[in-house]
C-alpha cells in the first residue's frame, strides 16, 4: 500500500508537469491519433489486396493493433521515462538521492517519472480493441477476458524486465541509449503478428527481443487463438525475467560510484 501511495504521488507530479506545458500535451495527443491512423491505414492497404494475412482476418489485426497501441502506451507512460531518468542519474552520479531513500531503490527507479499524456495511447488502444471485437461479433467471455488480462500482465512484466536489464548496463557502460533506441525500432514489428515473419525473425522477436509476448500473445488471447502452452510459456518467461532482472540490478548497484563516492 505504501508503494501504491508513492506511485500515486509520481502520477500527480506527472500531471503537474504536463499542465505546465498544455500545448505540448495537445500536440502529443494529436501525434498519438496520427500514429493510430497510420496503423489502421496500413491494415486497410494490406487487406485491399488479400482476404487474410498469415491466417489473421482484418478485424483480428485491428485487435492486435489495439493491443500494440495499449502496450506502447504503458511503455511510454511508465517504463521508458523511468528507465531514461535512471540512466541519466547513473551517468551524472545523482542516483545517490534514490539509493539513500528509505525504500527499495529498484521500485523508486521503476516509477521515477510518469508521462501522463502517453496514457492517451492506452485509452485509444482499448477503444480500438473494443471496436475490433464488435466487428468480429464476439462477446468477451470470462475466460477470454482472464486470458487477456493475464497475458497482458505477463507481457508488461517481460518488457519491464527487459528494459531494466538494458538500463542497468549503464553501471558498466556510460551510454546505452542507442540500445534502447534499437528496442523501440524492433517494437515497431509488433504491429503485425509475429507468425507472419521469416523463421529467423520469429526467433528474434520471441527469444531475443520479446515483442511477441508483449503484443501478439495478448492479441491471440483476446481473439481466442491462445493455447495453454503459450500462456504457460509467457508466465514462465515473465517470472524468470523478473528474477533475472532483479539479480542483475543488484550486481549493477554494487558497481555504482556516485557523486558521494
Amino acid at each position: 500500500m505504501n508503494y501504491l501511495r508513492l506511485f500515486w504521488v509520481f502520477v500527480r507530479l506527472g500531471v503537474l508537469n504536463e499542465l505546465a506545458y498544455r500545448a505540448n500535451f495537445y500536440i502529443q495527443c494529436l501525434q498519438s491519433l496520427m500514429s493510430l491512423g497510420i496503423g489502421l491505414a496500413g491494415i486497410a492497404v494490406v487487406f485491399a489486396h488479400t482476404p487474410a494475412l498469415g491466417g489473421w482476418q482484418p478485424a483480428e489485426l485491428v485487435a492486435l493493433l489495439g493491443v500494440y497501441q495499449l502496450m506502447g502506451g504503458l511503455i511510454g507512460a511508465l517504463i521508458q521515462p523511468s528507465m531514461e531518468r535512471f540512466m541519466e542519474d547513473v551517468r551524472r552520479g545523482t542516483l545517490d538521492f534514490t539509493l539513500t531513500k528509505p525504500a527499495d531503490a529498484q521500485v523508486l527507479v521503476s516509477m521515477g517519472e510518469v508521462r501522463v499524456w502517453k496514457l492517451v495511447d492506452v485509452g485509444l488502444g482499448l477503444t480500438v480493441l473494443a471496436a475490433a471485437l464488435l466487428q468480429l461479433g464476439m462477446a468477451l467471455g470470462a475466460s477470454q477476458a482472464l486470458g487477456f488480462g493475464l497475458t497482458l500482465l505477463a507481457g508488461a512484466a517481460i518488457v519491464y524486465s527487459f528494459w531494466l536489464i538494458l538500463a542497468t548496463l549503464s553501471f558498466w557502460f556510460v551510454r546505452v541509449e542507442n540500445i534502447l533506441i534499437i528496442f523501440q525500432g524492433v517494437y515497431e514489428a509488433g504491429r503485425w503478428p509475429v507468425g507472419m515473419y521469416p523463421r529467423w525473425l520469429q526467433v528474434g522477436l520471441t527469444a531475443l527481443v520479446p515483442v511477441a509476448f508483449a503484443v501478439t500473445v495478448p492479441a491471440e488471447a483476446v481473439v481466442g487463438r491462445l493455447s495453454r502452452e503459450m500462456l504457460g510459456l509467457a508466465f514462465g518467461l515473465a517470472l524468470g525475467l523478473l528474477g533475472g532482472s532483479r539479480w542483475f540490478w543488484r550486481c549493477g548497484v554494487k558497481r555504482y560510484s556516485g557523486a558521494s563516492a
